[in-house]
């Protein structure tokens, strides 16, 4: 058991820091956009430059890991992860910090992918569900309790602040991983070809696809600054997939695409990931906006949202090893719905319903992230574990990506409509634009029920 531990504990840390990075800007952005003297579209690009970092380098995962191993790897992407806070927590300008963001995304896009892949391997079937749980905790409390500490350290010492205290933490991160992981030293390693081609391509889909919809807003539907970059990312993953099917050596393994539980549980997790991902980005503006509350109150407003799913989490990984997944993962998700709703019904700064709702939230995704994780990795073939992991990881920063730059579209939208078209002052007109929005978020999450339902009771190994 102590041994166990001592694979699980650097594992957990190294993925809470990596995803408290995922949302402890997001209490920050409006005290950022006032300094720095930009709007929405524009300081989102904090948070969406992290994202795409991720998404770009964690298809490297996979590869890097034959050439180097897991443990050289893990190592490796902590330290770029915390070089890249300190290069944050430095940075004078927006642009400075956006390419700062990039960086220490570099090292945080290995970080969960890999975590995930030496647990799948190192533990066996029937401790998977438990061990996800807990690993979960770091995975899902660094985003949950990034909002509060975010928060609290803006109010108190400055934005900065939210990127120096990755440092300890990650110093600390890599003393005990470099100890406790070094029997990953002699996992075995297949050097295998890079796929330089398909890594081109879906690196020009990922950052043409995002530029077109970061533009849309500014530009218009009709605008050739968004069509080109749209279809020419489109063109650029259709190739991709075109020619990663017959190769052996490509950068991804779709083929793992052919387990059908798998591709249910990346569907639930791309639709999930665009309704929750959007809505972390709006909510500060919600509740910094007409309520009225200052940068620490928000974040101890989504406190209660962090100390139930850090609760939940575990217990949810317990309970699917037990009765199987698919209950948990439903019941979940029609939870996260209503959270949802909640949210878009706030139009006063009265306590009790914004509470209500982030338990509410709490609850859901907490009973939805361990169980649908460990259903995945249980759908693929032992062979497919480091690959499918960093699909999993990658469709779901892609899908968060997606649903922030989708959130800030329709909000903007759906504010103008209010201004022109209903004669409101901008003030309440944004207000109602991010209530829509979640509202249309907790529709989103709704349509993934029938899929969820799809998912057997129990996931077993499949055999060749």
């Amino acid at each position: 058991m102590k041994q166990r531990f001592g694979i699980l504990f650097p594992l957990i840390l190294g993925t809470f820091m990596a995803g408290i990075d995922s949302s402890i800007v997001n209490v920050s952005l409006p005290t950022m956009s006032t300094q720095f003297g930009v709007g929405l579209d524009a300081i989102e690009w904090v948070i969406v430059a992290y994202m795409l970092g991720f998404c770009v380098f964690m298809p490297l995962t996979s590869w890097l890991k034959e050439q180097i191993g897991f443990y050289a790897l893990y190592l490796i992407s902590l330290s770029i992860f915390t070089f890249g806070s300190l290069l944050c927590a430095i940075s004078v300008s927006l642009p400075e910090l956006i390419a700062a963001r990039a960086i220490q995304s570099f090292g945080g896009g290995a970080i969960t992918p890999t975590a995930m892949a030496i647990l799948t391997l190192v533990f066996p079937p029937e401790e998977r569900g438990k061990v996800m749980g807990w690993w979960s905790l770091g995975s899902i409390a660094g985003p949950a309790i990034g909002p509060t500490l975010g928060g609290t350290l803006t109010n108190l010492y400055g934005w900065p602040s939210i990127f120096y205290i990755n440092l300890p933490i990650g110093i600390l991160t890599i003393g005990i991983a470099a100890y406790t992981l070094r029997f990953l030293k002699t996992s075995a390693r297949q050097p295998a070809r890079f796929d330089a081609g398909g890594f081109g391509l879906f690196t020009v889909f990922i950052i043409l696809f995002q530029y077109a919809i970061a533009v849309l807003p500014d530009k218009g539907f009709a605008s050739l600054a968004v069509w080109i970059p749209f279809v020419v990312s489109i063109i650029a993953i259709v190739v991709f997939i075109r020619r990663s099917l017959p190769n052996p050596h490509a950068l991804f393994n779709l083929h793992i695409f052919r387990h059908r539980i798998y591709t249910y549980c990346i569907l639930i997790t791309s639709v999930r990931s665009v309704a929750i991902f959007g809505g972390l980005f709006l909510l500060p503006f919600l509740l910094q906006g007409q309520l009225g509350f200052s940068e620490i109150a928000s974040g101890l407003l989504i406190l209660p949202f962090s100390a139930v799913m850090a609760l939940v989490t575990p217990i949810a990984g317990s309970l699917s090893d037990k009765f199987g997944p698919r209950r948990l993962i439903v019941v979940g998700l029609v939870l996260v719905a209503i959270s949802m709703v909640q949210l878009s019904l706030l139009n006063t700064p009265d306590l009790f319903p914004i509470i209500a709702a982030m338990v509410v939230r709490g609850f859901g995704i907490g009973l939805l992230v361990s169980t649908i994780t460990a259903a995945a990795m249980s759908a693929v073939l032992p062979e497919e574990v480091t690959q499918a992991s960093a699909m999993f990881s990658l469709i779901q920063q892609l899908s968060g990506t997606i649903g922030i730059a989708f959130s800030g579209l329709l909000q903007q939208y759906i504010m103008r409509y209010y201004t022109d078209g209903k004669g409101y002052t901008e003030t309440v007109a944004h207000h109602y634009g991010i209530q829509d929005t979640f509202f249309i978020a907790a529709v989103l999450v709704v349509a993934t029920l029938p899929f969820a339902l799809k998912l057997p009771h129990f996931v077993k190994r499949p055999v060749k």
